[in-house]
């Protein structure tokens, strides 16, 4: 151009900042300077270019102030997205919004969106009362942003009944994005994933695919079968996925019994053209790894052309669940000097889970009062898994008995309660559950008389009920009969019911269950995988059992 006014500077500006080109915006906006003053836009366009640049934004701001642009609301409403997204924080945008003089729906919303953006939830809130008290009218994208923030708040679930009754009266629940928004938090916060389905149904025949991705993503760790269920409706209504839906499915047959559902996705992934895709190849590993084929996994890691940090995890996460981590290889000294090393070395603070780990690495060890020492220093309260880890310690070593019964009121004591376990298997294209005691199936009798049957004949080849393992105070021989009936026995004994089904093809059993495996059934499943001749494979809350020949992949460290 031969001539250059304000109007071409600030377009450029504008251009370079939407492509996200900070570096060109900025440079361009330097420029401007020896021959315009710029005006309110082009600095709202560099300020929003440099979020991620808090020495940029810094001595724009100063211009902005030295020039008086600062009181403009445009620049004010950059001004607090900037600060959100860098290292000022919320309380530098909290300061340039508290400084202006003249406030539209849009300050209120960046300054709602920075909170959230920050993880103050609260502070968002707080501010969001405020608008609505003083009667300001909010859009679809305050609300939008205030579900967000629910979604980090463990308390949330009461407010976000709260809010959706006032999109109802206000009519915003219609809005997609809304609705979406509201399903995401519900299910964030722990609330049903009925009502979750029901607002998505509500939105009547309107949902895109962001919608039906909340909508899968809200029943793939708690109902991983529906979720397959609402893809294939999704599928059925001639929409294309996306790569983030397609990942979220995966996610939802990684909760499966068997692989065959993640292998059907992987063929639509291949169908849409995503095969080159590492997020989508990184959930495939996962997936294959968690419904026991760690062999499947490899071969999608040997066949990714090009692979991220996560990939490498991914591979060392499924071979750490089929016995190659710490506390199953019986590395005790290995673990815990990793453990020191992470704070000592790496300034990391150790958190619930590494305690966890901990527990269970001393525990596995037969290190139970070091265990139960670690457990007393910790500066948070133990959970359930941190008491669960010492407790099969104490069941593992010595038939400690005393000790786990002492460890077990200690947990009553705390409101600490056993999840009851649970195993599942796939039969002929359907998943049945068990429950301790298999009063709830409805072939229970004839599963119960196959399993008696094994159980005598198991005993002939050395099997002796661990009956130190019931707590109850019971006879013997009614302990015996407990034992006989945990849930995982009873998913065998069906599977052995029907060796002809998908379940057991290649010659495998698998079986899946909600809680780790005790003791006593799991020297049940290696006994069995002898009598006949199959291999059974366990996957617990833990790792993956792969019983053959009388002996376990995880050489009894569990």
């Amino acid at each position: 151009m031969p001539e250059k006014n304000i109007v071409s500077w600030t377009a450029l500006v504008s251009g370079y900042a939407q492509h996200g080109r900070s570096n060109e915006c900025f440079r361009v906006f330097r420029g401007m300077l020896i021959w315009h003053q710029p005006t309110e836009f082009a600095f709202a366009s560099v300020i929003s270019a440099c979020g991620g640049d808090d020495n940029c934004g810094r001595q724009v701001h100063a211009l902005a102030l030295k020039t008086s642009f600062d009181s403009c609301v445009y620049v004010g409403n950059a001004l607090i997205m900037m600060y959100c997204k860098s290292c000022g924080g919320a309380d530098e945008a909290w300061n340039v919004y508290e400084a202006m003089g003249f406030r539209n729906l849009v300050s209120w919303n960046s300054m709602i969106a920075g909170f959230q953006v920050c993880g103050c939830g609260n502070r968002a809130l707080e501010l969001f009362s405020q608008m609505h008290v003083g009667g300001i009218r909010f859009d679809r994208a305050t609300l939008v942003s205030i579900f967000s923030c629910l979604c980090g708040m463990g308390d949330g679930l009461e407010c976000c009944f709260q809010l959706q009754c006032l999109t109802i009266k206000t009519g915003f629940i219609l809005k997609i994005e809304v609705a979406t928004a509201l399903v995401k938090a519900y299910s964030s916060l722990g609330g049903e994933v009925s009502d979750c389905y029901r607002i998505f149904l509500e939105l009547d025949g309107r949902q895109d695919v962001v919608s039906w991705t909340g909508i899968i993503a809200a029943f793939a760790e708690r109902d991983p079968k529906k979720a397959l269920v609402i893809f294939r409706q999704f599928l059925r209504e001639c929409l294309a996925p996306d790569r983030h839906m397609l990942s979220i499915v995966l996610k939802a047959c990684a909760g499966l019994a068997t692989e065959r559902h993640a292998l059907t996705v992987q063929s639509h992934v291949l169908k849409v053209g995503f095969e080159d895709d590492i997020v989508l190849a990184n959930a495939l590993i996962h997936a294959c790894a968690r419904c026991g084929s760690v062999a499947l996994s490899k071969q999608v890691f040997d066949k990714m052309g090009s692979r991220d940090t996560v990939s490498w995890n991914s591979m060392l996460k499924a071979y750490a669940m089929h016995g190659q981590a710490c506390s199953h290889a019986g590395m005790a000294e290995e673990g815990a000097k990793i453990f020191e090393t992470m704070s000592n070395n790496h300034g990391i603070v150790p958190q619930l889970d590494h305690y966890a780990c901990m527990v269970d690495i001393l525990g596995r060890a037969g290190q139970i009062s070091e265990a139960k020492e670690l457990i007393d220093k910790m500066p948070m309260e133990p959970d359930s898994v941190v008491w669960s880890a010492l407790l099969g310690s104490c069941r593992k070593h010595d038939g400690r008995f005393n000790e786990a019964r002492l460890i077990r009121r200690e947990m009553e004591g705390k409101i600490v309660r056993k999840e009851p376990g649970l195993s599942w298997i796939e039969v002929g294209n359907q998943v049945h559950e068990f429950a301790s005691g298999g009063q709830q199936h409805p072939e229970k009798e004839a599963i119960c008389a196959r399993l008696e049957e094994l159980v005598r004949r198991l005993k002939d080849l050395g099997y002796v009920p661990q009956i130190s393992l019931a707590l109850h105070d019971i006879e013997d021989e009614h302990k015996e009969e407990q034992l006989y009936y945990h849930s995982e026995k009873l998913a065998l004994a069906f599977a052995l019911m029907n060796v002809g089904s998908i379940c057991c093809s290649g010659n495998t059993i698998k079986i899946m269950k909600n809680i780790r495996i005790c003791v006593d059934c799991h020297n049940f499943m290696k006994l069995a995988s002898e009598l006949v001749d199959m291999e059974i494979v366990v996957r617990d809350s833990n790792r993956f059992h792969h019983f053959k020949a009388k002996v376990c992949s995880c050489n009894d460290y569990w």
